[in-house]
């Protein structure tokens, strides 16, 4: 299994009031100059965040929602700052709740 941490708000917020694609952009443009592996998504309909075992976590977070997820609990910890405003957590996948088509993106 691999843990995955991730950063949930709802979609309005990330996709167009807050400059995400700036963020990500940098985030990009620096791993291809550390020749570093993508290790972070934005996802647009998150459907793990309906896992039974993340419901106190994203309680708060407005339908619909988007989430940037990723490995590296750094980088997540940074987003968290950085937007401030977005629930914060972490899972596992693949699990019992969490599907394994999530586990395919590592």
């Amino acid at each position: 299994m691999t843990r995955f941490h991730f950063v949930a708000a709802s979609r309005a917020f990330l996709l167009e009031e807050e400059p995400l694609e700036e963020v990500l952009r940098e985030r990009v443009r620096h791993y291809a100059e550390k020749d570093k592996t993508i290790d972070f998504w934005l996802l647009e309909r998150p459907a793990f965040l309906e896992a039974p075992e993340l419901a106190a976590t994203v309680a708060s977070v407005p339908r619909p929602a988007a989430a940037v997820v990723s490995t590296d609990e750094k980088f997540i910890t940074f987003m968290k700052l950085r937007l401030e405003f977005v629930a914060q957590g972490s899972f596992e996948a693949p699990s019992h709740a969490i599907p394994d088509a999530l586990a395919t993106m590592t």
